[in-house]
């Protein structure tokens, strides 16, 4: 078997495990000198349910073309999230345009309780225990954007340990520590 039918099996192996998620689909209008030129843009979020999540925007005359363009978008913007089990570390507010989203972390069997746009960016990106918030602009491609926006302000405990410069069971939050000492309550 050749290299090329190899990279192209692997390819499409990667594309199978990959969540993709149409969040939103909206008619949209050039204005040109003889009247309206009509086309669909398309929002789509790509995730491999394990910390790695991707938006992507597409534009064509006719939707499937929209949403196979903003899939591959998706796919090449892919990047990774730090994640605390099956939630995240702690509360991050992320904003886009005059959306704003408020991710908190939430005690296993709570669930996700989001809706539309962030529900898919969170499931996407393997999150199964959150609370969030959407505030500001209903717009469902700011309110994806402000989720992404504030998954990407999250560090790992190893990552904030690294840039200060020391050990993760000193950086590690006030109540595990409290917990790992003898069961003193915070």
């Amino acid at each position: 078997m050749s290299e090329r039918r190899r990279g192209s099996r692997r390819n499409q192996e990667e594309r199978d495990e990959l969540d993709e998620r149409v969040v939103d689909i909206r008619r949209v209008a050039k204005v040109i000198k003889g009247g309206r030129r009509f086309a669909f843009r398309t929002v789509v979020v790509v995730g491999d349910n394990k910390g790695n999540v991707g938006i992507g925007i597409g534009k064509a005359r006719a939707v499937p073309d929209s949403i196979r363009k903003a899939a591959e978008r998706a796919r090449r913007n892919i990047g990774p999230v730090a994640l605390s089990g099956t939630t995240i570390p702690y509360t991050v507010v992320g904003r886009h345009g005059g959306a704003r989203v408020l991710l908190k972390p939430a005690a296993p069997g709570s669930g996700v309780i989001a809706g539309g746009g962030v529900r898919a960016v969170l499931e996407a990106v393997g999150v199964r225990n959150i609370l969030t918030k959407s505030q500001g602009s209903a717009n469902l491609l700011n309110v994806t954007m402000a989720t992404l926006d504030a998954l990407s302000q999250l560090r790992s405990a190893e990552q904030i340990a690294q840039m200060r410069g020391k050990k993760v069971h000193e950086v590690a939050p006030v109540w595990e520590r409290r917990s790992e000492r003898g069961g003193e309550h915070a």
